[in-house]
């Protein structure tokens, strides 16, 4: 059947049309601008702290668990050596497996000595960029099972993972159901640990050792938050050199006892050359006692000296071992032009000496926030000590 031909527009009542045209142009809306009911001004940003020069400079300060986040595969290594450290307040023996025949072992913490039979826990940190899957721990579990099952070491107290993006969802859900977790080592066992435990053989899980595994007590496999990894750091002398934030309070340093100290002997025997050369007469300890001015400086050399002694165990505390002996070349290389000029007597000499060291500007040095003058006025008596620094020369 034919179909009827269509009508073409323009013919017959084209002014009606054009009229309808028209009319719907006026009616039409005017392109509007885009929604602006639900728009709100961008706010000036505010701040939570002060600007300050040591923020300005390197920029705001990274909190340690964005930083550990970041870390590289080395990074992680020798923060992990580092946090190891701190585990020695709470263990007999921390020891560390490296390399490919670490048998699924990393930190190893002994309870006892690690000859005996008392617990021991095992660590195991893996660096990875996100949360620790299920498939990243069956090899590890893995390993776990089998050199037990080969007594090449006897079942931790505790197997806890170690991860900068700590454990993901599932794998955290399975640690809290060990059955689950045990199903799934054994569902998994083909495709992750078979031809993996060990290079020199294929490891079926089949016989005896499908039976270890059966019975085996994953109740003891668990994950150490990173944050908590954090605090434990934090005891530890390399956490502010890694992560920064400033040394904590340092303690009032000791009074010096009523009678010397052993470490007190050398210095002291030096001062006391110095006052001689000054009085022209031999003069031991208690002849200080009839010179105001000798005795005086006396008792603040011997207090300067247990300050600086004081300084040198809160930076072994706090920052890594060579820094003070760093603080103390810097004094030592700073005073040398003052050392070597001439001096009326040795009085003199420990005078100008200790004054230069305590004016030495002294700029980068990680303790400069807890350096005092008397610091630098016991350094001065270190050096004496280590024979650096004489006040009198010794003539033949």
């Amino acid at each position: 059947m034919k179909k009827s031909p269509k009508k073409k527009v323009g013919s017959g009542n084209t002014s009606a049309t054009a009229k309808k045209t028209v009319k719907k142009k006026a009616t039409k809306k005017k392109a509007s601008s885009p929604q602006t009911s639900d728009l709100q001004q961008i706010p000036e940003p505010e701040t939570d702290t002060d600007a300050r020069a040591d923020r300005v400079l390197p920029g705001q300060p990274i909190p340690p668990l964005t930083r550990v986040r970041t870390f590289s595969p080395e990074q992680w290594e020798e923060f992990i050596q580092e946090w190891s450290q701190s585990l020695k307040e709470d263990y007999h023996t921390v020891m560390r497996c490296g390399g490919a025949g670490d048998m699924g072992r990393d930190v190893v913490a002994f309870t006892g000595k690690p000859s005996s039979n008392k617990p021991w826990d095992n660590y195991q940190c893996k660096h990875y960029d996100h949360s620790l899957y299920p498939s990243d721990a069956w090899l590890e579990l893995g390993k776990l099972a089998y050199y037990t099952f080969k007594k090449n070491f006897s079942i931790p107290r505790e197997y806890s993972f170690v991860c900068p993006h700590d454990v993901g969802t599932s794998l955290a859900r399975l640690i809290e159901e060990p059955e689950k977790l045990r199903a799934g080592l054994i569902e998994n066992w083909d495709k992750y640990c078979q031809e993996q435990i060990t290079d020199a053989s294929s490891i079926p899980l089949t016989g005896e050792l499908r039976k270890w595994v059966q019975t085996f007590p994953f109740k003891i496999v668990s994950f150490l938050p990173v944050l908590k990894v954090i605090e434990q750091h934090q005891r530890t002398r390399w956490h502010v050199h890694r992560f920064g934030g400033g040394l904590p309070d340092r303690p009032k340093p000791d009074e010096p006892p009523a009678t010397l100290g052993h470490n007190e002997l050398k210095y002291v025997a030096e001062l006391l050359k110095a006052y001689s050369d000054f009085r022209g007469c031999d003069t031991d300890q208690a002849g200080l006692a009839s010179v105001p001015k000798l005795n005086r400086h006396f008792l603040l050399s011997r207090a300067s000296f247990y300050s600086a002694e004081a300084l040198k165990q809160f930076s072994r505390d706090h920052l890594p071992e060579n820094e003070f002996a760093r603080l103390q070349n810097e004094i030592e290389d700073g005073i040398q032009e003052t050392y070597l000029d001439e001096h009326d007597h040795g009085y003199l000499k420990v005078i100008e000496v200790t004054k230069a060291a305590v004016h030495l500007p002294i700029t980068d040095h990680p303790l400069l926030s807890v350096l005092q003058p008397p610091d630098r006025r016991g350094i001065c008596h270190q050096l004496v000590d280590m024979d650096k620094l004489k006040w009198v020369e010794d003539h033949a």
